[in-house]
């Protein structure tokens, strides 16, 4: 890859739009089937008794969704070296099959590390929004950037 960005690159207030993708039923009931099986994940009448209204993916189909969005638009075009968490994380509504997610990161703060001057951190917030505009999604977390220059 050339062109890379670097902990240099990333200044408080940037935005990336990182795309969208629509969720099917079949994909939701299938991660609900290996990763989260619970009712309201993998049957459509159990997901209208429950509060999320209907057939509803995992949280962390969610968040893994939101997650390759953020890798494919983002992460994979950086000199990331990872993430040490995430500090918040939060399911704010339902997401039903044929929502279209729509995701986008903001970097919140970016800070020297003296422990390691060849890394820099930056921390972002992400955030997922359905079709409807309204907010599925947020997470916030610390990221790990190589730096063009070791800081002195």
């Amino acid at each position: 890859m050339t062109d890379l960005l670097y902990f240099e690159d990333f200044e408080p207030g940037q935005v990336f739009e990182l795309g969208s993708l629509t969720v099917s039923r079949d994909e939701i009931i299938d991660f609900a089937a290996e990763f989260d099986p619970q009712p309201f994940h993998l049957d459509e009448e159990a997901g209208k008794a429950s509060i999320l209204g209907g057939l509803a993916a995992s949280g962390w189909h969610t968040g893994a969704m939101v997650m390759r969005l953020l890798a494919e638009n983002l992460l994979n075009k950086t000199s990331g070296r990872g993430s040490p968490g995430i500090t918040r994380l939060q399911w704010k509504r339902p997401v039903h099959p044929g929502d279209c997610l729509t995701a986008r990161v903001e970097i919140l703060d970016t800070r020297d590390l003296r422990s390691k001057p060849d890394l820099g951190l930056v921390n972002i917030r992400v955030t997922a929004r359905n079709q409807k505009g309204i907010e599925v999604l947020v997470w916030e977390n610390p990221n790990l950037f190589a730096r063009r220059e070791v800081a002195r």
